[in-house]
């Protein structure tokens, strides 16, 4: 408490409101996670008819189609028109939505409801999951922005670990009334942070940047002197203001490099496996060996093992850099894949129990290779490189990418793993392998950079190694931009930054 109490104003408002939007995180994690333990529950099962890995695979998979319609065509209109809070808001509600319909799913219709509670999850996770990093990179000092948009991705392990957490303990409730309820009441907990993030999110205040967009100088001058309070001198804050309205009245064009580059990333940050291990963990822990209720048990070990690896990387992201991280990462996952690839084919009908257990810890390991690699780093570069005036369309565009990752790894793996056991690892062995290269040697080094300054990195060629040394911005950058106000200053938004 000493130390939180030392530190500056702005600095303790920044944890506050990072903090708080990773519960949004949250609860995005926590639909994933308990899906993962309802594949398995009996009452699930039954209520579904026992499903094929095709209805699987279907109920999976549709959920990454809402989330690509979203980023398309949903989320970013939302949060440039509205503004990021209120897209947070409409997310997350429509997010509640498609819990309740999952919730309901029964009788000769229950696949097919199931399916659309699950698309319409997707559809408010699209916006909640670019809204939250968003805001967290556009509030954020340059040399410290890493760690705060990691706090995204320790909500979301969070609320994974959450899900299967809860997964575990309906395994107890082994009554009539267990079976029916059981896995509709994992569902519906979600609305609980639900509630408590979208009222919180009535007390935050809109980014500086997004208020520049809107032409209102005087209130985004009042937000940014608050988030900054006591960490950098005031004349330092003007200049920072003064940048960010001269990067969004050039009005910079995203063109193909951060668009092909942040898309990629999201795509490989997905077709790394990442999605199998979320939604089929307990299935793939089950195939080793673990009876159901260990299953559960093991994976929210694994998923809490997470949130500590990811709270190591909100450190690790700005002292090693962006490219160590993703490329360190995808180097661990490929490991793990190569070990769980070859000993079960080599003691197949788990005749090692040796094995078995060696497989599982290099699970945790995959596990920890993501938390530290493209988990959370490929949010915080995409959140990062796009110009302010298209950020949120850039973002979302990225963010797409994930999408198609998700929807082939959740089709892939089922029916992969159904033909091929354990051969499936290899595949995803040789993405891993292969994301590391093209990381290495396309992908520019961010680290301590400036929002306003990504354009000169990637449209100017510089020094894709080079980091820069920021104590705020270049004295007078933007100092000669007028933006004039377009809106009251009066905003809603000011009880916790007061």
């Amino acid at each position: 408490m000493r130390i939180l109490s030392n530190l500056p104003k702005g600095t303790k408002r920044l944890y506050a409101i990072c903090l708080h939007l990773a519960i949004g995180a949250s609860i995005w994690g926590y639909n994933i996670g308990i899906l993962s333990s309802i594949l398995v529950h009996p009452g699930w099962r039954e209520t579904l008819q026992d499903p094929t890995p095709a209805q699987k695979g279907l109920i999976t998979g549709i959920y990454y189609l809402g989330t690509f319609l979203s980023y398309i065509f949903l989320s970013h209109p939302l949060a440039d028109y509205l503004g990021r809070r209120y897209a947070a808001m409409i997310g997350t509600c429509t997010l509640s939505l498609g819990a309740i319909l999952m919730a309901a799913a029964r009788g000769d219709g229950a696949v097919g409801m199931m399916a659309l509670g699950r698309w319409v999850c997707g559809l408010g996770v699209g916006v909640v999951s670019t809204t939250v990093p968003l805001y967290q990179s556009e509030i954020s000092p340059a040399k410290e922005r890493g760690k705060f948009v990691t706090m995204n991705h320790v909500g979301f392990i969070a609320g994974l670990a959450s899900g299967l957490w809860v997964g575990y303990l309906m395994t107890f409730w082994t009554s009539n009334a267990g079976k029916f309820w059981g896995w509709r009441l994992s569902i519906l907990i979600q609305c609980i942070p639900a509630v408590t993030f979208t009222t919180g999110l009535l007390f935050l205040p809109e980014t500086p940047r997004w208020l520049l967009e809107k032409g209102d100088m005087e209130q985004a001058s009042k937000v940014l002197h608050r988030l900054r309070q006591d960490t950098i001198p005031a004349e330092s804050i003007t200049h920072e203001l003064h940048a960010i309205a001269a990067d969004i009245e050039s009005r910079h064009k995203a063109g193909t490099t951060f668009l092909s580059l942040s898309l990629s990333l999201s795509f490989m940050a997905q077709m790394c496996g990442a999605t199998a291990m979320k939604y089929y963990l307990p299935t793939l822990l089950k195939a080793l060996g673990l009876n159901y209720r260990l299953a559960l048990m093991a994976g929210a070990v694994e998923m809490t093992v997470k949130i500590g690896m990811t709270i190591v990387e909100m450190w690790a992201i700005d002292r090693f850099g962006r490219r160590t991280c993703l490329t360190g990462g995808s180097l661990i996952m490929g490991v793990a894949m190569l070990v769980n690839g070859f000993l079960p084919m080599l003691y197949a009908g788990n005749k090692s129990k040796v094995a078995d257990v060696i497989c599982i810890v290099f699970i945790f390991i995959y596990a920890m290779g993501y938390s530290l690699g493209l988990g959370p780093a490929a949010w915080v570069y995409s959140s990062e490189i796009f110009p302010t005036s298209v950020r949120a369309r850039g973002l979302n565009f990225a963010a797409s990418g994930g999408s198609i990752g998700s929807i082939l790894v959740s089709q892939i793996w089922p029916v992969g793993n159904a033909k091929f056991g354990s051969g499936i690892y290899l595949f995803f062995m040789v993405v891993n392998f292969t994301c590391v290269p093209i990381i290495w040697l396309l992908y520019p080094e961010t680290k301590g950079r400036a929002l306003e300054d990504m354009d000169s990195l990637f449209g100017k060629g510089e020094d894709r190694n080079a980091t820069v040394p920021l104590g705020g911005v270049i004295d007078g950058a933007g100092q000669d931009a007028d933006v004039p106000s377009a809106r009251s200053s009066n905003e809603e938004d000011e009880p916790l930054l007061s």
